[in-house]
């Protein structure tokens, strides 16, 4: 990939082999086939096949470039799109370089939720149950929720930290616009529910005021309850599964 440097124009060049090299400059413990790629929702057929062989080619090239397979996971990353039969030849392809762990990419780019769960049901049992399953880019609880049913083990996402920086809080009960008129003189917590050092130590009120007034420390406060109020969610599904009552948890929760 050639590209220009935003500061001064300087021309850049990105291969596999320098993304894996600068991945294992940094030490990463999980690293990723930084060249696949990931066209967006919709994608004609014939360019996702492409896409997906030109994955496949750079995965194998990543694989061969990492310097510390032993310290340093290296994950392939499953393309295809909408595309039942591009996602089982991408998961064949990457299955057969016996990647440490697996993601699947290409998701949650527009495309109905409907779509990425049908998606999901059917790659998902095409990766080993041994090793580590990573949705990438999905963050919302509703999709966090439907992703471990159907065999994720793993998830990211800008989402917490971004909507935090706009003043929206996750609760028990859905979204909380901090910003709002009606938090002005509301000297309760952000969410009643939730035990999180802001939520115990901080109003409504009060996070409003900061966000406001563009104050760092108001979007530190919702960007901390965000994380927490995800991490705990994960940590309640992973006992509903130990307890072999998922969908219960789901019904419950939504």
């Amino acid at each position: 990939m050639h590209f220009r440097n935003h500061l001064n124009g300087a021309k850049l060049f990105l291969s596999p082999e320098k993304s894996i090299e600068i991945q294992n400059a940094l030490g990463s413990d999980i690293m990723m086939a930084f060249f696949d790629e990931c066209p967006p929702f919709p994608a004609e057929y014939d360019y996702m096949k492409a896409s997906v062989e030109r994955t496949s080619r750079w995965a194998e090239r990543c694989l061969n470039a990492n310097r510390h397979p032993e310290q340093q996971s290296l994950f392939g990353i499953v393309q295809g799109g909408e595309y039942e039969a591009l996602r089982r030849q991408s998961a064949s392809d990457l299955t057969s370089l016996d990647f440490p762990g697996y993601a699947i990419g290409g998701l949650s780019v527009g495309e109905p939720k409907e779509t990425m769960n049908r998606i999901l049901e059917l790659t998902a049992p095409l990766l080993p149950e041994n090793k580590p399953r990573y949705l990438m880019g999905v963050g919302s609880p509703d999709s966090l929720i439907d992703g471990a049913i159907r065999g994720i083990d793993m998830f990211d996402c800008v989402l917490p930290t971004r909507i935090a920086r706009n003043g929206t809080c996750m609760t028990a009960s859905g979204r909380l616009v901090i910003r709002n008129a009606q938090y002005a003189r509301d000297f309760g917590p952000i969410d009643s529910s939730c035990d999180c050092h802001v939520c115990r130590n901080y109003s409504r009120a009060y996070i409003r005021h900061l966000v406001k007034a563009n104050e760092t420390f108001g979007f530190r406060l919702t960007t901390y309850h965000n994380l927490y109020f995800l991490i705990k969610l994960m940590k309640r599904v992973r006992t509903a599964i130990q307890e072999d009552r998922l969908l219960d948890f789901r019904a419950d929760f939504f």
